[in-house]
């Protein structure tokens, strides 16, 4: 049961993160607001094409590991993948960002993806 509930997670993340780099490649003006650094008017298309690609593959790469059925996998990487949204946490505070976006997206995110690596971890 406990391992089901941690997979079930973890697929919700990693569809949520894909989805996230997705809009940043179709759609990164709108994605750069929901961030919490607003995209400066020339323009930021590095800044845009590397989060969306890393976040695609971010979310690939936890789908890959659920469908491995690796639990003790799958849970250290998402222990690593909790230093993500605290580090995007610190870059939205130091760029001009809310406190509010900063805690309420990336800091819950990161306590959430930290809550599934450890529930991946004791079931494994």
């Amino acid at each position: 049961m406990l391992t089901t509930v941690a997979f079930g997670i973890a697929i919700v993340i990693s569809l949520a993160i894909g989805a996230i780099g997705v809009r940043f490649l179709v759609a990164p003006r709108v994605a750069a607001a929901g961030y919490g650094v607003a995209a400066r008017q020339a323009g930021d298309p590095a800044y845009f094409s590397v989060k969306g690609v890393r976040d695609t593959c971010i979310g690939i790469l936890g789908l890959v590991l659920v469908l491995t059925g690796q639990t003790h996998a799958l849970g250290l990487f998402m222990l690593v993948f909790t230093l993500i949204p605290v580090a995007d946490a610190v870059i939205v505070l130091r760029n001009g960002g809310t406190r509010a976006t900063a805690f309420g997206i990336h800091v819950s995110t990161a306590v959430l993806v930290l809550a599934d690596a450890v529930l991946l971890l004791i079931a494994a």
